[in-house]
C-alpha cells in the first residue's frame, strides 16, 4: 500500500490523497499553471508495489517466451527536476520477485557461475548438507573460506528480502581478484574445479564425500579381442557423461540425447592399421573396444558437446542443431549387464579417479584442450571409495530438474539457468537478477535447431540459444529429500540467518538514506585563508532545512571561531560565470529539497557559503539580476584599479545604469564614459542613453571600464582617444616569466669584447657594460627610459599602432581599493558593504593566476643546462615546436562572462588576442618552417636581427623587480616578470631584452617552455608573442642566434653494436655552401670539449639521420643545400670509424650486416660491408668473405623494423623471409635502396640447437628481458586463453619474471 501526498513548495503543508476520494485534483490543492509536487511515500511501513491483473511473474503464457533467453540489464534512469522525482521510487532491485525467489548479479561475466550457483541451491541433498556443515573460526579465515561463504550465499537466496544479491564474496574466496569478473569461462569446467575445490576444503569432515556420493558414477574402459574372446579392461569414475552432438567428419548429428547415449556406449571395431595386440595371442588381432556403465550417480549430469572446431574455417564453432531430451530418462539400457567376472578376462586396472573427467580419449576430453598441459583446476585426489551394488532396471528413472542454457557463439555468449523446485513442481527461469516463471513448452524451446532438416549447415541458421547442461535426479522415494524449513535450520545456521537479516536492514535504512540525500558542490571564500576560494562537497538529507544546511556547511569548511553562524548564509552560485544568482530570504525552515528541486545525480547551479563582517547586512540577491564587475579608469595616471561589484536588471537602461554606478564608485554620471567589454576583447562605448542592458548586449556577468573625467579626450572619437588606447594596451598585455642567464663578471665581458673585435653586432660593447652593472640598476634604469619614451609616442598620438593597451597596474599608480574607500566614507550604505563579497570572488580567482608573480612555490628550477642537455630532453621536432607554439592560440578563445585575472600588481590581465591587431599584422597567416623564416632572415631584418624600418610602432615593454631562483640550492638565477604587448615581434622583444641579458641580440637565444618543461627555441624573429599567454615561461641562453643561411643540427652518435645505438652528442650549426669535411672540422672541438671524445678527421662520418634509421653517408665533398637538403632543427649521425672511409662515391651502397648462427642461438656483432653495385651476388660473396661460409650455403635476410631491427633468436630461424629470390637489392621483397639496411645471414647447413625444457625456459626469458629494454614487442609467445582456477591459498602466486 501506498500514499500520495501533495506538497506546496510555497506554504508548507502536506494532504494526503485518497486513490478512492472523488474530489478533483484543483479541489485537493493543485495550481493551475504552476509546478505540483507529489510525494510517494509508505503506508503502514510497506513498501510501494507495482500493481498488474497477470499472474505472479507478471506475464501471460503468450508473453513468457522473453525470459527464454538473455535479459537485458534494468537501466537506471536519470532523476527530473522535480522534488519527487522517479529517484524517489523504491528501485525494481530492492524488491523481492513476484515468485519468491531471489537473483545473482552479475558482476560483468559472471552468468556462468550464477548459473551453476542457482543449480546447487536448488538441489536439495545439496544444499541440506551444505548447511549441516559447521564453520570453525579457528582453522580458517571467513573471507576465504569457500563453504562458509556458499553457506552464506544460499541463506542468504532462502531468506533474502532483496530481488537480487552479489557473489563477490564468493568470488573472492576463490582468491579471484576483479579481472577474473570480466573473463568468460565454461559453465561445465567451473562445475568440475568447484567440487575438486570444495573436496579439498572438506577433508576430514562430514562432507569429505559428499560430491562422490551425489555426483560420481563408474565405467568400464574394455578392449575384447574378436579371436579369442580376451578382455583387457579397467575402470574409471567420472562426474558428467559428454554427449557429442555430431560425430566427427559426419554430416548428421544424433536427435536426442537417448541416440548420443547409445553412441557413446556404441564400441568401434580395431582392424587393419589399428589392430590391437592381444596378450594371449601374442599378435596383432582384430578387437573391439568400448565403454559400459558400471553405476550412475544419484545426480546425472550431461555436457552436450556443442562446441567444436572447425578443420575448414579453422576456427571454434558452436553447433547450434537440435537435440532433444527426455523429462524423465531411464538409464537402465545403458547398464553393463554383462557378467564382469568372466573367465576370459585377462586384466583389469581400477583407475579410479586418475582419469576422472577424461574417461575416454575421444568423447570426455576438454572441448578445448591443448598440448600446452595447462593446468585446468585442482586435481580431484579422492579416496577410492566402496563400490556401490548395481540397481534393478526398474530403479534408474532420473527426473530432470536443471537445464543450463547457452546463447551465443563459440566466441561468447550469455549462460543462465532453467530449473524445476522440488517443493511444486514449477519451472524457474534464473537469468542472473531476473526470476520467472516458465512453462515445460519453454524448456522444451531449448532443443536448439530449427525445424528444417538435419543437414551439415543445419545448425548455421539454427537458434543459438540452446542447452548446453542437463541434470537429472534419480527417482528414489528413500533418498529423495525436500528443502530444509527455516525452522528446520542447524543453530549455527539460524545464528547466520539472523545475522544477515540485521545487515541487510541496516544496508536498508542506509540506502533510505543515501536515496534521500541531496549532494551538491559548496563554494566559500574563507576569511580564515586569505578570502582563498576553496570547494567542498554538501550532502544533505532533503528534509534537513536551509538553516540546518547552513550549520552543516558551517561545520564543513571549518569557519568555527573564524566568523559566527549568524555572519553566514547559504546562496545559489554559478561557478563558471562567477556569479550570485539567488539568495533564499525567509527560506530558512524550508526543506533542502524544496529548495534544491529534489534530489538529483546533479545540479545545474552550486551553492556558496557567504560570510559578512558583523557589522554589515546581507544584499538580497534577486532572480533576473545580472553582475557587472566595474573597474574605474584614471586617465591622469594611467591606471585601472581593481573592479567594484555591482548588480543590476537587463530592462534597466544606460542612463539608469550609470547612476547605479555613479552610487557604487562616487564618480560623476553626466560626465561618464562607459565601455563594456564584450567577448574575444570588444570594446563598446554605451552611450545611448535610452538603451537597456540587454540590447548593449550584457549577460549574467560582464565586465565594464568607467571614466569621469572632464578632459578633451571625450570628444575624440572612441577609437582615436586615450582611453580606448589604454584599454587596448590593457587587454593586450600579457606577463611572462623570463628566466635570465647566468652572469658571470668577466667572462660576459670578454665575450661582448671579442665579438666586438672580430666584427660583432652594433650595441655589444654597450652590453658588456652593462653586463657589469647589478641586475637591479639596469632593471630600474631601463624601466624609466621605456617609460618615458612611452610617454613621449602617446602624447604625439601616434597612430602607426592602432591597438596599444596595457595589463600591468603597476605602472599605473596605486589607488586604493573601492572597498578601502567605502570604508573610509561618512556615507557608507549596508548595500555597498555587501558588494564585498563579489569583489572578494573576484579577488580569489585574481590570486589563484597570480601565483607566478608571487608565490614562491610556483618557481621553476634555476639551474640553467647546457644546449645538449636540453636538446637531449627533447622528444619533438621543430616542426612539432611550431605546432605546439600554434597550439596556443586556442588561448586566444575567452568566455565574455569570465571575470578578469588580478595580477599580483593589481592589473587584469588576459591571455585573449585582440580583435583589433594593428594594421601591420593583418592578413599574416602561419607557415611552415623554412630555413628563411627559421634563421629570421625576413628582408625587414639584418642579418644580427635588427629591424631596417625607419619607424617601428612602441610596443608595451615594462620589467618589474626581479627575484632569484634556486637560492635554496645556492645556484641563483634571475628571474625577471616581463609585462609585454603580444603583438610585438620576437626580433624587438630580443632588442628590449639586450639591457637585461648584457649582449646583443645576436648573441642570445630565446627558448619557449612548455608545460612539462620543455624547451624550444623561438627563432622566427618577424612573428609576434600571440601565441604566447599569462605566466608562459622563458628561458634566455647565452649563444650565437642563426643567421641567414644557417641551420641549427643536432648531432648524435651511432653506436650500431651498443644497447641504445643513438646518443645525443652536440647542437651546432650549418650553413648554406658549406661542405661535409667544412662541417667536420668545426665539429672536431666542439665533441673534444662537450663530450671528451678526441677524434681525428679522417676516422668519423656523418650521415643521414631518420627518427633512429641511419641512412646515406655524406661524403666529404658534398655542399649542403647543393648536395644534401637541409632544414631547420636538422638530425645527423656522427659514426666513428675504426679504419679510414671506405665510402668514395654516391655509387656505392654500404649495408650493417649481422650473422646468426643457429648451432650457437646467437648473433654476432654488426659489421659494415660496402658494395659497389645493387647486386645480390655481390653482397653474398661480401659476406663470404668476411665469414668464411661457403657461398653455396649462405642464406641472406632483410631485418625488420626500424635499427638496430631486434628480433628474438627464437624467432630469426624460421620468421624472416631467407634466401629471397631475387638478383637486385633494389626490388621487392628487400628494397635497400639506401645506405644502412640491415641483412642477417646464416650457414644452411647449420642445424637448430636441442634445447630441453628448461634450457628453452631460461631462453625465452632472457629474450623477453633483452627485447623489453630495447622496446621490442615480444611476439614468440602468444597470449593463451586464460585457464579457469579456483585458488585455496587465497590468490595467484606473482611471477615476477613474467609481464
Amino acid at each position: 500500500m501506498c500514499v500520495c501526498v501533495f506538497e506546496n513548495q510555497h506554504v508548507m503543508y502536506s494532504t494526503p490523497l485518497d486513490q478512492s476520494s472523488a474530489i478533483t485534483l484543483s479541489e485537493s490543492g493543485f495550481e493551475a499553471g504552476k509546478r505540483n509536487f507529489l510525494q510517494l511515500t509508505d503506508r503502514d511501513g510497506e513498501q510501494p508495489q507495482m500493481s498488474g491483473t497477470a499472474d505472479s511473474s507478471g506475464l501471460d503464457d503468450s508473453s513468457q517466451e522473453r525470459f527464454i533467453g538473455p535479459l537485458p540489464r534494468e537501466s537506471t534512469g536519470g532523476c527530473s527536476n522535480d522534488y519527487s522525482s522517479p529517484s524517489y521510487s523504491y528501485s525494481s532491485i530492492l524488491n523481492k520477485s513476484e515468485t519468491g525467489y531471489v537473483g545473482l548479479v552479475n558482476q560483468a561475466m559472471t552468468c556462468y557461475l550464477n548459473s551453476l550457483l542457482q543449480t546447487l541451491f536448488m538441489t536439495p541433498e545439496f544444499r541440506n548438507a551444505l548447511y549441516n556443515w559447521e564453520f570453525e573460526e579457528s582453522e580458517e579465515d571467513q573471507v576465504s573460506s569457500i563453504p562458509y561463504q556458499l553457506q552464506r550465499l544460499f541463506v542468504l537466496l532462502q531468506t533474502s528480502k532483496k530481488r537480487a544479491i552479489e557473489t563477490t564474496d564468493v568470488t573472492r574466496s576463490f582468491g579471484w581478484d576483479s579481472s577474473e569478473a570480466w573473463q568468460q569461462h565454461d559453465v561445465q569446467e567451473l562445475c568440475r574445479v568447484m567440487f575438486d575445490a570444495l573436496e579439498q576444503k572438506w577433508k576430514l569432515t562430514e562432507q569429505a564425500d559428499l560430491i562422490n556420493q551425489l555426483y560420481q558414477g563408474k565405467l568400464k574402459d574394455y578392449v575384447r579381442c574378436l579371436e579369442c574372446g580376451n578382455e583387457s579392461w579397467r575402470n574409471d569414475t567420472y562426474l558428467d557423461i559428454p554427449l557429442v552432438i555430431r560425430p566427427f567428419g559426419a554430416s548428421q548429428v544424433y536427435g536426442s540425447v537417448e541416440e548420443a547415449l547409445q553412441a557413446f556406449v556404441q564400441p568401434e571395431t580395431l582392424d587393419g592399421a589399428n589392430q590391437y595386440f592381444c596378450e594371449r595371442c601374442k599378435k596383432k588381432c582384430d578387437a573391439r573396444k568400448g565403454l559400459r556403465f558400471l553405476h550412475f550417480p544419484y545426480l546425472l549430469t550431461l555436457q552436450l558437446k556443442r562446441f567444436d572446431f572447425d578443420y575448414t574455417t579453422m576456427h571454434r564453432i558452436k553447433l547450434n542443431d537440435r537435440m532433444t531430451f527426455p523429462d524423465e530418462l531411464d538409464m537402465s539400457p545403458f547398464m553393463d549387464v554383462e557378467d564382469e567376472k568372466s573367465p576370459q578376462t585377462e586384466s583389469c586396472t581400477d583407475s579410479g579417479a586418475e582419469n576422472e573427467g577424461s574417461c575416454h580419449s575421444d568423447q570426455m576430453s576438454n572441448d578445448f584442450a591443448t598440448d600446452d598441459c595447462v593446468d585446468e583446476g585442482i586435481c580431484l585426489d579422492s579416496t577410492g571409495s566402496a563400490e556401490r551394488g548395481l540397481k534393478p532396471k526398474n530403479s534408474l528413472t532420473f527426473e530432470l530438474f536443471s537445464v543450463m542454457v547457452h546463447s551465443g557463439s563459440a566466441a561468447g555468449g550469455h549462460y543462465y539457468a532453467c530449473i524445476k523446485s522440488f517443493t511444486d513442481g514449477q519451472w524457474y527461469s534464473f537469468n542472473d537478477q531476473h526470476v520467472s516463471k516458465i512453462s515445460l513448452e519453454d524448456i522444451r524451446k531449448t532443443y536448439g535447431g530449427s525445424t528444417g532438416s538435419r543437414g551439415y549447415y543445419s545448425s548455421a541458421f539454427a537458434s543459438s540459444t540452446n542447452a548446453y547442461m542437463l541434470i537429472y535426479r534419480l527417482k528414489d522415494p528413500s533418498r529423495n529429500t525436500k528443502y530444509l524449513d527455516p525452522e528446520d535450520f542447524p543453530e549455527h545456521i539460524k545464528y547466520l540467518v539472523q545475522k544477515e537479516k540485521e545487515s541487510e536492514e541496516q544496508e536498508k535504512r542506509q540506502r533510505e538514506i543515501e536515496r534521500n540525500t541531496c549532494k551538491i558542490k559548496l563554494f566559500c571564500l574563507h576569511p580564515g585563508k586569505m578570502m582563498t576560494m576553496i570547494e567542498n562537497k554538501l550532502e544533505v538529507h532533503k528534509d534537513k532545512t536551509l538553516r540546518e544546511a547552513t550549520q552543516m556547511a558551517y561545520k564543513l569548511l571549518e569557519l568555527e571561531g573564524v566568523v559566527p553562524l549568524d555572519c553566514c548564509r547559504l546562496v545559489k552560485y554559478d561557478e563558471f560565470h562567477e556569479y550570485l544568482e539567488l539568495s533564499y530570504e525567509d527560506d530558512e525552515d524550508t526543506p533542502m529539497g524544496m529548495l534544491l528541486g529534489g534530489v538529483k545525480t546533479s545540479y545545474m547551479f552550486d551553492l556558496l557559503l557567504e560570510t559578512r563582517r558583523p557589522e554589515q547586512v546581507f544584499q538580497p540577491y534577486r532572480p533576473g539580476e545580472v553582475m557587472v564587475k566595474v573597474h574605474v579608469v584614471d586617465l591622469k595616471n594611467d591606471t585601472i584599479v581593481p573592479p567594484v561589484s555591482v548588480r543590476a536588471f537587463l530592462n534597466q537602461s544606460i542612463a539608469e545604469f550609470k547612476q547605479l554606478i555613479a552610487q557604487a564608485t562616487g564618480l560623476c554620471a553626466e560626465t561618464m564614459r562607459v565601455v563594456l567589454e564584450r567577448c574575444y576583447n570588444d570594446l563598446r562605448l554605451l552611450f545611448v542613453p535610452n538603451k537597456t542592458l540587454k540590447a548593449e548586449g550584457f549577460f549574467r556577468s560582464n565586465k565594464i571600464f568607467v571614466e569621469s573625467s572632464d578632459s578633451p579626450d571625450q570628444q575624440l572619437p572612441f577609437t582615436d582617444s586615450h582611453l580606448w588606447k589604454l584599454l587596448d594596451r590593457h587587454g593586450n598585455t600579457i606577463r611572462l616569466m623570463v628566466l635570465l642567464p647566468e652572469q658571470l663578471p668577466g667572462t660576459l665581458f670578454n665575450r661582448t669584447a671579442g665579438q666586438k673585435a672580430a666584427g660583432g653586432s652594433d650595441g655589444s660593447f654597450e652590453g658588456s657594460k652593462a653586463a657589469r652593472k647589478p641586475v637591479e640598476a639596469i632593471l630600474e634604469e631601463s624601466t624609466e627610459k621605456l617609460k618615458s619614451l612611452s610617454y613621449q609616442q602617446q602624447q604625439q598620438g601616434s597612430s602607426n599602432s592602432d591597438s596599444q593597451k596595457s595589463s600591468d597596474t603597476s605602472d599605473f599608480e596605486h589607488i586604493e581599493s573601492p572597498t578601502q574607500e567605502l570604508d573610509s566614507g561618512s556615507s557608507a550604505s549596508a548595500a555597498a558593504d555587501n558588494r564585498e563579497l563579489e569583489d572578494r570572488i573576484q579577488a580569489a580567482a585574481a590570486g589563484g593566476s597570480a601565483g607566478p608573480a608571487s608565490d614562491p612555490d610556483n618557481q621553476y628550477a634555476g639551474e640553467e643546462r647546457s644546449d645538449s642537455e636540453v636538446h637531449n630532453d627533447r622528444s619533438t621536432s621543430s616542426v612539432d615546436s611550431d605546432i605546439l607554439s600554434s597550439s596556443h592560440s586556442s588561448d586566444t578563445l575567452c568566455n565574455a562572462d569570465s571575470g578578469p585575472i588580478q595580477l599580483a600588481n593589481g592589473l587584469d590581465s588576459h591571455s585573449i588576442t585582440s580583435s583589433r591587431r594593428s594594421k601591420a599584422h593583418e592578413g599574416k597567416k602561419e607557415t611552415w618552417d623554412t630555413a628563411e623564416e627559421d634563421s629570421g632572415t625576413d628582408s625587414e631584418y639584418d642579418d644580427n636581427g635588427k629591424s631596417k624600418a625607419s619607424s617601428t610602432p612602441f610596443m608595451y615593454f615594462r620589467v618589474s623587480e626581479p627575484r632569484n631562483q634556486g637560492e635554496a640550492s645556492g645556484d641563483a638565477q634571475k628571474c625577471i616578470i616581463v609585462h609585454v604587448d603580444k603583438r610585438i615581434t620576437l626580433a624587438a622583444f630580443k632588442q628590449n631584452m639586450e639591457p637585461f641579458v648584457g649582449v646583443g641580440s645576436s648573441q642570445f637565444k630565446v627558448f619557449r617552455v612548455y608545460a612539462n618543461n620543455q624547451e624550444f627555441e623561438s627563432v622566427r624573429l618577424n612573428e609576434t608573442l600571440s601565441s604566447f599567454s599569462d605566466d608562459n615561461k622563458i628561458t634566455i641562453r647565452l649563444g650565437r642566434a642563426l643567421k641567414k643561411g644557417e641551420y641549427r643540427v643536432k648531432v648524435y652518435q651511432l653506436l650500431v653494436n651498443e644497447a641504445e645505438p643513438c646518443k645525443f652528442l652536440v647542437d651546432t650549426v650549418f650553413a648554406k655552401g658549406m661542405t661535409v669535411r667544412q662541417s667536420k672540422e668545426e665539429l672536431l672541438p666542439q665533441v673534444k670539449e662537450q663530450c671528451k671524445l678526441d677524434l681525428s678527421i679522417d676516422r668519423f662520418r656523418l650521415r643521414k639521420k631518420t627518427w633512429k634509421n641511419p641512412g646515406t653517408v655524406f661524403l666529404d665533398y658534398h655542399v649542403y643545400e647543393e648536395d644534401i637538403n637541409i632544414s631547420s632543427n636538422w638530425e645527423v649521425f656522427l659514426e666513428v670509424l675504426d679504419e679510414p672511409e671506405k665510402m668514395k662515391s654516391m655509387s656505392q651502397l654500404a649495408v650493417l650486416t649481422r650473422r646468426w648462427s643457429p648451432t650457437h642461438m646467437k648473433l654476432e656483432a654488426f659489421r659494415e660491408v660496402v658494395l659497389e653495385s645493387s647486386s645480390v651476388e655481390e653482397l653474398k660473396e661480401k659476406l663470404c668473405e668476411i665469414s668464411g661460409i661457403p657461398l653455396e650455403n649462405l642464406e641472406f635476410a632483410k631485418g625488420r623494423g626500424t635499427f638496430p631491427c631486434d628480433i628474438s633468436v627464437l624467432e630469426i630461424h624460421q620468421d624472416l623471409d631467407w634466401n629471397p629470390k631475387v638478383s637486385t637489392l633494389n626490388v621487392w621483397p628487400l628494397y635497400i635502396c639506401d645506405d644502412g639496411a640491415v641483412v642477417f645471414y646464416r650457414d644452411s647447413t647449420e642445424e637448430l640447437m636441442d634445447m630441453s625444457e628448461d634450457e628453452r625456459s631460461v631462453l625465452i626469458k632472457k629474450e623477453s628481458s633483452r627485447l623489453l629494454k630495447t622496446g621490442h614487442r615480444v611476439s614468440y609467445s602468444p597470449r593463451k586463453e586464460k585457464a579457469l582456477k579456483i585458488y585455496l591459498d587465497g590468490g595467484p602466486a606473482k611471477d615476477s619474471a613474467q609481464d
